[in-house]
């Protein structure tokens, strides 16, 4: 994966991809410079348990995890039993004919242009570079829900240099379903802990809280130990390794040392609120702002409106990035779901540097 890694970033920034490679001419048998190329737009979906993604091809990417709870383990449990069973047989037969009706209405969508008429009023987060590619990715997620409707929307026309173009609007509705499903989408890729380190920082966090109440103490007192961990979040050493060794990095963890031939201690230095910065807000406009009188059929900007405007992190007048096409790819359960998984759905966005959120110990960077 990290070998490709280049090649796909550059099939996904610039469209195209161009390979020169030596192979034996077929006709004098000599070795011969051959020039491979390959042409996009592409839709890359990646599955990993790696706990490390390349960071260029992660920021051009939508991030989906899987529900790693012991509730969700259960349940796909009962999903592989049943579908042991005569009725997983009949189910497993209407599953395809499902798919093959999703598959047919597919074909139904036809290539449209997508026009927001809300878009100058829309807001999000501006403190980082980082940040453009995934306003971009906010933009294409509403056009993709209002492509997928474009049967129930009214196709219009307009005639430009002697052509006509045709074209669906978004509407308020669309807004607010990308804004619903952008704090979880979009949130995750801007969190700096990947969801399986977060959930090992909020066990921990539970575990030392248990400590301070049963023994009166200040969380600087309570210390740890792997097995500690290892105790109360049901981890294989080498996962919790893996995962502690981040929390260490990025001074969420603090480790001490005993003394010779003592091992090592750990203090959480973390004391924000783990639930309520699981997911990372991104500066949204609230849609009930966009049903505002004065906005019914009229583009002006509720830029500095402030009473109307959703809390956010970030200064006035964001600048708009370019409206890509793209989809969002759904996160399923499945039955043989056994371990992590990332699916990274690539979006075709201009190459910019990379640059990751800021946030320590819950306090840099607040909720919204």
């Amino acid at each position: 994966m990290r070998q490709a890694a280049y090649a796909l970033k550059l099939l996904q920034s610039q469209g195209e991809l161009t390979i020169a490679s030596t192979g034996k001419d077929p006709t004098t048998g000599q070795l011969v410079t051959q020039e491979y190329r390959v042409e996009g737009p592409v839709m890359l979906f990646l599955t990993t348990t790696a706990i490390d993604i390349d960071e260029e091809l992660l920021n051009r990417s939508l991030v989906l995890t899987i529900n790693e709870s012991r509730e969700q383990t259960q349940a796909i449990h009962q999903r592989q039993r049943t579908a042991r069973t005569l009725a997983g047989l009949l189910a497993l037969q209407h599953g395809e004919a499902v798919r093959r009706v999703h598959r047919a209405a597919q074909t139904l969508l036809r290539p449209l242009a997508v026009v927001n008429p809300y878009a100058e009023s829309l807001t999000f987060r501006s403190e980082s570079t980082r940040l453009r590619r995934d306003h971009a990715k906010y933009l294409t997620l509403i056009d993709a829900i209002a492509l997928l409707h474009q049967h129930q929307r009214e196709t219009k026309t307009i005639e430009h240099a002697g052509k006509i173009v045709e074209y669906i609007e978004a509407t308020r509705d669309d807004i607010a379903l990308a804004n619903r499903l952008s704090g979880e989408v979009l949130g995750r890729s801007l969190d700096e802990l990947p969801p399986q380190t977060r959930r090992l920082l909020g066990v921990l966090d539970g575990w030392v809280r248990e400590r301070m109440r049963a023994g009166a103490l200040a969380r600087a007192d309570v210390r740890f130990t792997r097995a500690d961990a290892r105790s109360a979040c049901a981890l294989t050493d080498t996962a919790l390794r893996v995962h502690l060794d981040r929390l260490i990095a990025l001074e969420y963890v603090l480790a001490h040392r005993g003394g010779y031939g003592s091992r090592f201690e750990y203090e959480l230095a973390f004391d924000g609120e783990v639930d309520a910065s699981a997911a990372q807000f991104v500066g949204l406009l609230d849609v009930e702002a966009l049903r505002s009188p004065s906005l019914q059929g009229s583009d002006q900007s509720l830029q500095g409106e402030k009473a109307k405007l959703a809390p956010r992190l970030h200064p006035e007048n964001t600048p708009v990035a370019p409206r890509l096409q793209g989809k969002r790819m759904p996160r399923n359960a499945s039955a043989d779901a056994a371990s992590s998984l990332v699916a990274a759905v690539a979006l075709e966005t201009p190459l910019l540097e990379p640059h990751r959120a800021t946030r320590r110990n819950g306090s840099a960077v607040a909720s919204v």
